[in-house]
C-alpha cells in the first residue's frame, strides 16, 4: 500500500500572515490538528495544535497578536505519493512527527497522518504505537 492510497486529499491550508487565533478556529471547525502554511501557492510551513500549546498558551501570549509565521515549523518534512506507507511510518518515527504533507511535482496534493496509517494498515500499529500515544521519554498525562 502506498501513501496515495490513504492520504487525505482535502488538505486545509492557511496563510502565514493569519493570526494564531484564526488558525486555531480553522482547526476546531475542521476537527484537525494541523494546517499546512502556504504562501503564493508554495508550502512554507506547518502549524500544529502542539505549536499553539507550547509556543502560545504555555507562554501566555496573545493568539490574536501573533501570526502563524511566528510559530509555524518552517522545515517541513514531506513525502511523495508513491512511497510505501511503511516507509512513511518510518519517516514519522525517525523524525518524531505525526503528519506528513504529500508533494508531487512540487505541488501539495495531500497529507498523511499516523492515524491514517493505523486505520489503513493495523499491522503498522506495533511500529508506531509508542510514538502516537506516548513518547518513550515522556510519561503519559492523565486527564
Amino acid at each position: 500500500m502506498i501513501v496515495r492510497d490513504v492520504m487525505n486529499k482535502g488538505v486545509k491550508t492557511i496563510s502565514p500572515n493569519a493570526t494564531v487565533k484564526e488558525a486555531a478556529v480553522a482547526m476546531v471547525e475542521n476537527n484537525i490538528g494541523s494546517l499546512i502554511v502556504v504562501e503564493n501557492e508554495k508550502l512554507v510551513g506547518i502549524v500544529t495544535d502542539r505549536d499553539m500549546l507550547v509556543k502560545v498558551v504555555a507562554k501566555a501570549k496573545d493568539p490574536t497578536k501573533l501570526t502563524v509565521r511566528e510559530i509555524m515549523t518552517k522545515e517541513v518534512i514531506v513525502v511523495e505519493p508513491d512511497l510505501e506507507i511503511e516507509k512513511a511510518a518510518e519517516v514519522m518515527v525517525e523524525n518524531k512527527i505525526k503528519k506528513l504533507p504529500v508533494i508531487e511535482n512540487k505541488t501539495l496534493i495531500g497529507i498523511i497522518t499516523a492515524t491514517d496509517i493505523i486505520a489503513a494498515e493495523p499491522k503498522i500499529l506495533e511500529q508506531i504505537e509508542g510514538f502516537v500515544l506516548l513518547t518513550k521519554s515522556k510519561k503519559p498525562i492523565a486527564g
